[in-house]
């Protein structure tokens, strides 16, 4: 099989503005797993490009009112990147192209599928603390029988945690795969598709862990079946 064939490509989800170290990590990411990594922005979304993979990165918080709530102060939004990055979700659940949505990703996911999410986790934080760290501190409870369990090899493990919100209500089609000690979603999946996982943490930062890893290398693989 000629190479341009056999390395999928997968879009990858950003801001216009910022975001470069995200994009650096999952780019190796994708590149190590055996994929052809292609940054997406709003000003630059090469939606004429055909895709076989897509990730929906992290970033600032979800614009409020896609979900029926209030704006809070002092909370970072970015309305432009909501709209772009749900023309591509909406385009991937279409096509059934393969998804991983990160953080962020994930819970614009979970909008977009008639969820809601948590706006502010600090008052729900019990067993965890509510602090943002790329470091695998965080526990992760991974549900038995999950897509999310076979991929990590595991049904406890560890995460990092960067985010201020996380889902409620779980959009429509959703099953959870993966929650932390204080009951909170980590982790969706849809088993009916080729490949759709959305998770709460930052797996590009954990690399040095191998089933981290397993995300990315199950997403290429999915990816070269729509190629």
């Amino acid at each position: 099989m000629p190479e341009t064939l056999s390395r999928p490509l997968i879009g990858v989800t950003g801001p216009d503005k910022g975001g470069d170290r995200a994009w650096y990590f999952t780019r190796y990411a994708i590149i190590w797993a055996g994929g052809k990594p292609l940054r997406l922005t709003p000003k630059n979304s090469h939606l004429h490009e055909k895709l076989n993979g897509i990730v929906i990165g992290g970033g600032d918080d979800i614009y409020p009112s896609l979900y029926e709530s209030e704006i809070l102060p002092n909370t970072r939004y970015d309305k432009e990147r909501d709209m772009f990055e749900l023309v591509y979700i909406e385009k991937a659940l279409k096509q059934d192209i393969p998804m991983l949505a990160i953080c962020r990703g994930e819970q614009l996911l979970n909008t977009y599928l008639g969820g809601n999410l948590h706006q502010d986790l600090r008052k729900l934080r019990c067993y965890t603390r509510n602090r943002w760290t790329v470091l695998p501190v965080k526990t992760l409870l991974v549900e038995p029988d999950s897509r999310l369990e076979e991929l990590l090899g595991t049904s406890r493990c560890k995460i990092n945690s960067l985010h201020s919100q996380a889902i409620d209500q779980l959009g429509s089609g959703l099953r959870i795969a993966g929650r932390d000690l204080d009951n909170i979603v980590q982790a969706v999946e849809d088993p009916s598709r080729l490949f759709l996982i959305g998770v709460q943490w930052h797996p590009e930062y954990l690399l040095y862990i191998s089933y981290q890893r397993n995300l990315f290398r199950a997403l290429v693989q999915s990816a070269r079946q729509v190629i």
